[in-house]
């Protein structure tokens, strides 16, 4: 049985394979710049190269880049026009991680705030 309705040339479900849904090359790119983040990251955790308050804040944007790169050349996500749902669903996700890490922080602050000392509760126990 013959579909009945040809697809135009922005018709694509999910998954499809298109021109633009990655090539051996892109593919080759993105897992070089990914092991040249993750061994630089390695090296900066290991050496002197950061200064030692700042080593957090380096591997976070060593992190940060490396989360890019698979977005880009592994998951396909860029700002075209057809992309417009999944960078949504993107932001919907980092949304929702957001909100339960920092509302899970609020929490565990408020409780240790609330909490009673030590020495009380070992007067209580006597």
């Amino acid at each position: 049985m013959q579909n009945s309705h040809p697809r135009t040339s922005g018709d694509s479900a999910p998954g499809d394979m298109d021109e633009t849904s990655g090539s051996l090359a892109s593919y080759t790119a993105g897992f070089f710049f990914a092991l040249i983040l993750t061994g630089a990251s390695f090296v900066v955790a290991r050496s002197h190269l950061l200064w030692a308050p700042g080593l957090p804040v380096g591997l976070a944007v060593l992190a940060i880049a490396q989360m890019g790169v698979h977005l880009v050349f592994f998951l396909h996500l860029s700002s075209g026009p057809d992309n417009t749902n999944n960078v949504l669903a993107l932001a919907f996700g980092v949304l929702i991680v957001a909100l339960v890490v920092s509302g899970s922080l609020w929490i565990m602050y408020n409780l240790n705030l609330n909490m009673m000392p030590a020495s009380a509760v070992m007067e209580m126990q006597h």
